[in-house]
């Protein structure tokens, strides 16, 4: 019984913790809240977050902020046609003594911002792959262990496609959510313009630890989840895969290859911390369909049919839910 109460607690502490985290964000991010909701939402379940928009909309500022607001090392790296792997990972070098020492890379922070990853080749995008899924890097045969906790947030510039390597399926399936930023509103626009050009910048002030952190990803994978939530979301995946019994109609028509088990998966853990953030102790079927779209969005791949009839991914999965 103290130890519902406790979690109870806990789960209470998180809710409120969001809303702090909203206030210190919001001091130098304006606008971009449902962006900044699903950032945090996949922090707290212990995911990563693909980026895409055009330049000039923070998102680089976004995920300085959060990395201030959460007190975490934050480290950024700059993806080029000639990055290489040991520019990630750190490389070993001979010191004065002539001995073999391990220079760590900017891989070894909490949040890496993976400035624009779809400019370097596969070579050094694989890099990251398993820190993402381990949460630990192998150099030369030495296995070292990340600190956690642990996030990549990358981003993708979606024009401009020239010179660019397209992220493979698999690197693609590491993230937990793909995060569409959009234009300001003309509100919002206004209050940017108004505040960065005064001069006057506001601190963003620490509002979790790191223990924290760790204690709120735990508190996620606790939360009791119905049996008809489960189903739903592992049926929405389904749905997905063309060819199958489960498969929706849309799909049959216009996609090449569906969602797999992981997206199921993060479909459940999105959706117990979309509900702990909403103040609920346990989700339902909204919880879910309120994280699906970008977890679901990167892991289809449409068919020719559907490029010529101009069918997005949005628009094959708001028919599925």
């Amino acid at each position: 019984m103290a130890k519902i109460e406790n979690e109870i607690a806990l789960a209470n502490d998180l809710f409120t913790a969001f809303e702090k985290l909203e206030n210190e964000i919001g001091k130098t991010v304006i606008g971009q809240k449902e962006v900044v909701r699903l950032l945090i939402t996949s922090i707290f379940c212990g995911g990563h977050s693909l980026l895409v928009g055009v330049p000039g909309l923070a998102k680089t500022l976004l995920v300085h902020t959060i990395a201030n607001s959460l007190g975490l090392e934050f480290s950024r790296i700059q993806f080029t046609p000639d990055l290489m792997p040991s520019d990630v990972l750190g490389a070993e070098t001979l010191d004065q003594e002539r001995n073999f020492r391990f220079i760590k890379g900017p891989i070894f922070a909490n949040v890496i911002l993976a400035d624009e990853i779809n400019r370097t080749p596969p070579k050094t995008q694989s890099a990251l792959l398993e820190a993402m899924q381990e949460g630990a890097v192998t150099i030369s045969g030495k296995h070292y262990i990340l600190d956690k906790p642990f996030f990549v947030l990358a981003t993708q510039n979606p024009i401009e496609q020239e010179g660019t390597y397209p992220l493979p399926e698999a690197q693609l399936d590491r993230f937990m959510f793909m995060i569409k930023l959009e234009y300001p509103s003309l509100e919002d626009e206004l209050e940017i313009v108004k505040k960065t050009t005064t001069g006057l910048t506001d601190e963003v002030s620490k509002v979790l630890s790191k223990k924290e952190i760790i204690e709120y990803q735990q508190l996620v994978r606790k939360v009791p989840v119905a049996d008809n939530v489960f189903e739903y979301a592992v049926n929405l995946s389904h749905k997905t895969r063309p060819g199958t019994a489960m498969a929706a109609p849309e799909s049959n028509e216009f996609l090449e290859w569906g969602a797999g088990p992981r997206a199921s998966q993060f479909l459940i853990l999105g959706a117990k911390c979309n509900a702990l953030l909403n103040g609920k102790y346990s989700p339902d079927i909204e919880d879910v369909k309120a994280v699906a779209k970008p977890i679901l969005t990167h892991r289809i791949v449409r068919n020719f049919k559907a490029e010529a009839e101009g069918i997005t991914e949005e628009m094959l999965i708001e028919k599925l839910l």
